[in-house]
């Protein structure tokens, strides 16, 4: 089942049960499904690299554990890292905090020709502030408006712009926060930080949903992917990129034919010359 934006200004309600979604492909049926389909994301990434006249840019929210790091290195990892550019927004340091709120996320922008994926966004400024009071309600709750404004500039000069909320049950954090803890490999991912997000489990579920709601926009969507299941999360997502970007129907210029009648004669002068040396 393909994933379906939400419509603007409808309701959204994030349970566990939307965790899953068991009509869409999972296991090693969904992996056998998903190769294609990232084949089909390196050809159609060449192209945008080569018009180097739009660019899409990819935002990935969730809740600790709720995937964002795995599903970048399985869909956008195949691709060529020379047009596609990740980027995290962590807890903005001093020089970030004495500008807008907006400043940092605008200078990671996917320039023209570039896939560019947010691991978490500006949209942290409508949440983690919310949830910890940094910032009065007076500030907070102008920032959708203000976030819908700029995501409209953006796509009106070119970028093609795609939010995917990870949208992962309780249950499954703790068995993923859980693995951390006991994996050599991934502990080092670990924070007492995230048990702490976790007590808020319920206080971080409104901003989500008003998030998705007040700024699921025609220029800009919001797609809640049912992400307790791995391959099924990263299936879906990497279908709807694809599909996105062959909207954008990214075409490869057009050769100067002068180049190319000087590329010929070449060839046949090469040609030519290793015939004598044989």
């Amino acid at each position: 089942m393909p994933l379906k934006p939400i419509k603007p200004g409808s309701k959204v309600k994030l349970t566990d049960d939307g965790a899953v979604d068991d009509r869409a492909p999972r296991g090693e049926e969904a992996e056998q499904l998903v190769e294609p389909i990232l084949t089909r994301l390196t050809e159609l990434q060449v192209a945008l690299y080569a018009e180097s006249k739009q660019s899409l840019l990819v935002i990935l929210q969730g809740r600790d554990a709720s995937g964002k790091d795995g599903l970048t290195r399985k869909v956008f990892g195949p691709l060529n890292s020379q047009g596609c550019v990740v980027s995290n927004f962590k807890k903005p340091t001093q020089y970030e905090l004495a500008r807008d709120y907006l400043w940092r996320v605008h200078q990671a922008v996917p320039p023209h020709g570039t896939i560019g994926i947010f691991n978490r966004s500006h949209y942290e400024d409508v949440l983690v502030v919310r949830v910890h009071e940094l910032v009065p309600k007076a500030v907070w709750s102008k920032r959708y408006a203000q976030i819908n404004d700029f995501e409209r500039m953006l796509s009106e000069n070119g970028v093609t712009i795609l939010k995917f909320f990870l949208h992962i049950s309780r249950e499954e954090q703790k068995e993923r926060l859980l693995e951390r803890l006991h994996d050599p490999l991934k502990n080092w991912k670990f924070e007492v930080g995230d048990l702490d997000e976790r007590k808020r489990w319920d206080d971080y579920t409104e901003p989500y949903e008003d998030a998705l709601e007040k700024c699921s926009t025609e220029w800009a969507p919001w797609y809640v992917v049912p992400s307790d299941r791995k391959s099924t999360r990263n299936l879906l997502v990497a279908q709807t990129v694809a599909d996105a970007l062959e909207r954008m129907n990214p075409a490869f210029p057009k050769v100067n034919p002068e180049v190319m009648r000087i590329a010929r004669k070449w060839e046949r002068e090469t040609t030519a010359r290793h015939a004598i040396q044989e």
